[in-house]
């Protein structure tokens, strides 16, 4: 593996590709979903409509969140099939 000029020794990716830690962003998306989905219905139930439509914008950016990463994950694996991926890589 070859780092590229001006990037630190032993770090992956470079500045047009970086590697983020994909598994982790998924976990953090799914959380998120889960509670933004409680939250808008326990709005809902107290009649706070635009509290409820926000929390139900943010689950809808959960799920375009875990749409991205899922598909980057699935590019990942086509790239390099049998590399295996940690949690935090």
């Amino acid at each position: 593996m070859t780092t590229q000029p001006g990037q630190p020794r032993g770090r992956r990716g470079t500045v047009g590709h970086a590697y983020s830690a994909l598994n982790l962003r998924l976990l953090l998306a799914s959380m998120g979903l889960v509670i933004m989905v409680a939250l808008a219905v326990l709005l809902a139930l107290a009649d706070h409509p635009v509290l409820t439509v926000i929390a139900a914008a943010l689950a809808a950016v959960a799920v375009i969140d875990i749409v991205v990463v899922s598909r980057r994950i699935r590019i990942r694996h086509r790239q390099d099939p049998n590399h295996h991926y940690s949690l935090f890589e």
